[in-house]
């Protein structure tokens, strides 16, 4: 297989990657043929596949947004992926030219590729951490030198806590997130759930067993656990296209067809 300019020399391009299939879902340019079978395979069996992924980074951007209109301008991106197509230092440079951004993650292609795509971009990062282990990832130098902790950041874990396993107590995970930032602080979460699809739950979970990040689907109040110590912005945990809409119609006839939901919580 010949390797792609942007793809860097470490990552194996025959195995499929979440993050390059979730760029193929979004119409980006950074994914192999490999991903794009795993992917069409996806689609075969669940058709709203690439509205949902879309719906998911439209969230993104919407929380991206608000969080700057409350004026914080620090971005923390945990499980970033590959940060194109709408990616949150475009979204946030356009705001205000001095917001910063740190993308996480833990998977080394995503790193790699996040790399090669960001070289010589001011204000922002990329490293290579899990939040497994949050407390090392905030304690990371590129992370304490990029943000200043002692002011509001905004943590964004939009579509990662559902790739961290029970086992792994996500919910202490994100605690201890939590407990590194100052009051006024900012946290957005997206999270997969068979609530609103749960006819097609069990091959998506069966899907992503091919890729190093098996997904964990959790119900809505699992998910607002994750929210402890953080008081939810209006109008709370809901369906993803239920999140602050820029346009009503956004929201479509049944919202629960995106099979995930999304808020934004302030720490107190």
């Amino acid at each position: 297989m010949e390797r792609p300019s942007w793809a860097p020399v470490e990552i194996d391009l025959t195995r499929p990657s979440a993050a390059r299939v979730y760029d193929y879902y979004l119409g980006g340019s950074h994914n192999l043929d490999v991903d794009r079978r795993m992917a069409r395979e996806a689609i075969e069996m669940w058709p709203d596949l690439p509205m949902i992924m879309q719906s998911n980074r439209a969230f993104l951007r919407r929380a991206v947004r608000f969080i700057l209109e409350q004026g914080v301008t620090q971005f923390l991106d945990i499980g970033s992926g590959i940060p194109t197509v709408g990616n949150v230092h475009e979204v946030a440079q356009q705001h205000t030219p001095r917001a910063r951004v740190v993308y996480v993650d833990s998977d080394p292609v995503a790193v790699a590729h996040s790399r090669a795509i960001l070289a010589n971009r001011g204000g922002t990062a990329v490293i290579h951490a899990d939040l497994r282990e949050a407390h090392a990832l905030m304690q990371d130098p590129v992370v304490q030198a990029i943000l200043d902790l002692d002011q509001p950041i905004a943590v964004l874990m939009v579509a990662v806590l559902h790739f961290v396993p029970d086992t792994n107590d996500p919910a202490l995970r994100v605690a201890e997130v939590r407990d590194r930032l100052t009051s006024g602080s900012y946290l957005a979460v997206s999270h997969a759930s068979a609530q609103g699809r749960p006819e097609f739950a069990d091959s998506h979970r069966q899907l992503y067993r091919r890729t190093p990040t098996p997904m964990s689907m959790r119900s809505r109040d699992q998910i607002e656990q994750f929210f402890d110590g953080f008081e939810l912005v209006d109008p709370g945990l809901v369906w993803l296209p239920l999140w602050r809409p820029t346009d009503p119609e956004q929201a479509g006839e049944r919202p629960e067809r995106t099979t995930g939901f999304a808020g934004v919580g302030r720490k107190r």
